[in-house]
Parts: C-alpha cells; sequence; structure tokens
C-alpha cells in the first residue's frame, strides 16, 4: 500500500516529524536544536558588569563611572534598546582594593553571569581582574585607567579602551611645561601613588623628559603616598628637601590624596605649578580644594580624556540631558562624562555585531569602528591592532571660582 503523505506538527519546543512505512504513518517526536545560549544574553537584556570603587577615598570615582554608564545605557534603552534587547549594568564594590576585585569579579562572572565587563575603575585593580577575564575569554571594554598594561601591543583581544593613555596625558604636560611654562624638565617632580598607577604616570613623566632631552636625562624626582590614604607627610618632606629646585608637580593621585598634598604645600611654594593627571577625579578634586580656600583650587592643572564638561557639542548636551533625566540633581562631571561616552561606544559596537550575540562577533564588530564620531568632535576608531578608540588629551585649569577652564597645552 502506498504511503500516506504526511505533514509535520510543532508541540512545544519539539517537533514530530512523519514517519512512512506500509501502513499507517508514525510519527516520532524530535527535540530540534536550539540556539546556544549566551551568558548574559536573553531576548529582553544584555547584561554587563563592573567592579568599582563605591566605598573608600576613591568612591566618587567608581559612582561617577556607573552614573556615566547608566546614562547611556538609560539613553538606548530610551530609543528601543538594541535588537529588542535592553543594556543593563550590575556594579560590585571591590573599594579600589586589588584583594577583593578577584571576589567582585568572580561574583560577577559565576552570581549575576555577565556577558561582559565594562568601565572597571583602577590601575592596581586591573592588574587582578584583566587576567581574570582574559582567562574566561570575557569582554573587558573601557575601563577607567591609563595604564599599559591594557594597551599591549598586539593587543589583547578581548580588552578595548576608549580613553588617551596615561603615557598620552603626561607627554602631554610635560611638553606643555617644558615649552608652553618654559621650565627646565630638571624642574619637574612626581607626586604618585605607591602602585601600578602611580608607576604608569611616573613611567609616562621619565619617557616624556628623556625625549625632551634627547634621551639624557638626569632621573625624575618621585614623592610617594600609600592608595586608599592621604598620608602625604613624607613626600612634603622630601619636596622641602629639594629647597626651591622644584617648580612643577606631575601628580598621579586619587583627588583627597591630591588635595592634601596641595594643603600642605601650597604657602611653602605660592608659584608652584601641579597638574593632575584625569584619574584624579576632577570634580571631586576641585570640591577638596574649594573647602580649603580659593587660593588651593586656583591654577590647578588636570589633563582630561573627554571636552570640558561645560562646553556645548552635542555630545556633552546628550549626556546633560540623560544625566538630568535619569539622576536628577547630579552635577555634570568629567568621569561620568567618560562613563558615558564609553557606554555609547560599547552600545555602536553591539549595534554593529547584530542580533546573534556572542563575544566573538562583538569583538569582530569593534574592530569595525572607524572614525565614528558620537560628538566628541574627535573620531574614534579601533581595529585589529588598535584597541584604544581615542588619543585625545584636553586641558583644563581651575579658575578662582572652582571652575575648569580650558587651556592650549601646545
Amino acid at each position: 500500500m502506498q504511503a500516506r503523505a504526511a505533514e509535520s506538527q510543532v508541540v512545544g519546543d519539539r517537533q514530530t516529524v512523519p514517519v512512512t512505512a506500509d501502513g499507517p504513518t508514525k510519527r516520532v517526536a524530535a527535540v530540534i536544536p536550539s540556539a546556544p545560549s549566551v551568558r548574559g544574553v536573553t531576548d529582553t537584556e544584555i547584561v554587563f558588569g563592573m567592579a568599582a570603587a563605591f566605598s573608600g577615598s576613591a568612591k566618587e570615582l567608581g559612582r561617577q563611572m556607573k552614573l556615566g554608564v547608566e546614562s547611556a545605557f538609560s539613553a538606548t534603552n530610551a530609543a528601543g534598546g538594541i535588537n529588542g534587547r535592553q543594556l543593563r549594568l550590575v556594579a560590585i564594590d571591590d573599594g579600589y582594593e586589588p584583594s577583593r576585585t578577584v571576589d567582585a569579579m568572580k561574583q560577577l562572572f559565576e552570581k549575576d553571569q555577565v556577558f561582559g565587563i565594562i568601565g572597571n575603575v583602577g590601575t592596581p585593580t586591573a592588574m587582578v581582574a584583566l587576567p581574570y577575564a582574559l582567562e574566561r575569554k570575557m569582554l573587558f571594554f573601557g575601563a577607567f585607567t591609563g595604564a599599559g598594561l591594557l594597551r599591549r601591543d598586539p593587543p589583547d583581544r578581548y580588552v578595548f579602551n576608549y580613553r588617551a593613555s596615561y603615557a598620552e596625558e603626561t607627554d602631554a604636560v610635560v611638553r606643555y611645561l617644558v615649552r608652553v611654562r618654559r621650565l627646565r624638565p630638571e624642574q619637574i617632580a612626581v607626586f604618585a601613588q605607591e602602585d601600578g598607577y602611580g608607576d604608569s604616570g611616573f613611567v609616562g613623566v621619565t619617557k616624556a623628559v628623556r625625549a625632551l632631552r634627547g634621551g639624557n636625562a638626569a632621573p625624575v624626582l618621585r614623592f610617594n603616598y600609600k592608595r586608599n590614604t592621604v598620608d602625604v607627610d613624607d613626600a612634603v618632606t622630601r619636596l622641602r628637601q629639594q629647597k626651591g629646585a622644584i617648580k612643577a608637580v606631575v601628580m598621579v593621585p586619587t583627588y583627597r590624596a591630591a588635595a592634601k598634598f596641595i594643603e600642605k604645600t601650597r604657602d611653602l611654594y605660592p608659584g608652584m605649578i601641579y597638574t593632575n593627571v584625569s584619574f584624579v577625579g576632577s570634580t571631586a578634586l576641585a570640591d577638596e580644594l574649594m573647602l580649603l580656600g580659593r587660593k588651593y583650587a586656583e591654577g590647578v592643572i588636570v589633563t582630561q580624556v573627554v571636552p570640558a564638561i561645560e562646553g556645548y557639542s552635542s555630545l556633552v548636551l546628550d549626556y546633560k540631558a540623560s544625566l538630568a533625566k535619569n539622576f536628577p540633581g547630579e552635577v555634570p562631571d568629567y568621569v561620568s562624562l567618560e562613563g558615558y561616552v564609553t557606554g555609547n561606544l560599547l552600545a555602536e559596537g553591539v549595534r554593529r555585531a547584530g542580533a546573534q550575540l556572542d563575544t566573538e562577533k562583538l569583538v569582530d564588530a569593534l574592530e569595525t569602528v572607524r572614525d565614528f564620531d558620537p560628538g566628541l568632535g574627535t573620531p574614534l576608531t579601533f581595529g585589529r591592532t588598535e584597541h584604544q578608540a581615542s588619543h585625545k588629551v584636553w586641558g583644563t585649569q581651575l579658575d578662582k571660582a572652582g571652575r575648569y577652564q580650558p587651556i592650549d597645552l601646545q
């Protein structure tokens, strides 16, 4: 007898497949293989993680970075998300202490099941978090640090940076001090945190000085303090031993230690030029200095990796609008602006990766970003051998009212 034609039928997540024989058609159930699940990705959301300081002396840095990333994610979500998915951030406190960072990363990976990492804060903590992420081939995106360990040549496949490096920031400010302020390289010293963060800034200053001196330069003086403290007395003592030979201090601290150092040296050296790298936390530093008095704030320089928050570029205006909508009462800040740029840059990569998202597709998509300008005024570019989007450094200087004014570093 001729076999009867049969139709397949879907039952739940199974499909019954017809089997013909010399008799009535029989049906057997066969499971249709579904797309493999991707950690942190569902039909409705993509979950990213952040390990940062939300307690301790550097807590404003973590808080502001989180505000910026969440403002960017909220703006993306309000516009419909990406391929029907909302972006969500899970943030864990590591207190800016490497000893706590591994536990924070484990919680994000094992418990919270995040897709990737965005906006981790700090160099000493990155020295722990980065190997953890790389061992698991997890995206490590837009960390709030300019350290060289995140900028290897060739770059680590899963590591992407938005910001200029500490080497670029310190090179720009050393050249400014020598060429614009007319100082001699030997009149420049470094006040730095005693860890990988301070080391990165110090190396940058040393390289810049050597470049200006044709490779022949005396060692750069370095004054240290311990992380998560404001114990700067030893640094002040060592500066005083120089008997006025130092005219500028390039500072690689966090905001409270920076303010304490300036407080204890400003009256001794009224003409001293103080400069800070962007990680210091610009708004928090200005607030600390203004509490001490105008003379402590006026003239202090901070190099930035984003444009002036007092400006009117389209990106700054978008950032302020999203911050005001999602976090009413929060004051615009350079750190949260960096977080906002970082969040938007990651969102652009997710868009390009398409609906079938996984880490490898996202990495490939990020490497297609060329001359992307979200309104910064400087194009952002990634590639197979370029995992740092921006190399731009802006100069700012506090006025007597405690507001940052742009300065030309050239």
